[in-house]
């Protein structure tokens, strides 16, 4: 089964992930309100997964504002480099 969790809730609940994720489950984390990496079992096959362009939360508008001034565009050129759409 797949879920959507935002990093905060990763942080506070990482126990109780890890034990679902055991037991199958797999888990899309979002960071500032867009996709971030996906937390699934070792044994889960790849071609379970659309490729990242393909999954309908990759590019998503944001839905908060941030604190800093700074646009989401700045925020993922500063955590993930020029070109990371």
């Amino acid at each position: 089964m797949q879920h959507t969790i935002n990093a905060k809730e990763l942080r506070s609940t990482l126990p109780t992930i890890v034990e679902r994720v055991r037991r199958g489950e797999h888990f899309t984390v979002l960071y500032r309100s867009r996709p971030a990496f996906r937390i699934v079992p070792v044994e889960a096959e790849e071609e379970n997964f659309l490729p990242l362009q393909q999954d309908s939360l990759y590019g998503a508008e944001s839905v908060g504002t941030s604190t800093d001034g700074l646009s989401a565009e700045e925020h993922d050129t500063f955590l993930y480099g020029s070109g990371s759409l």
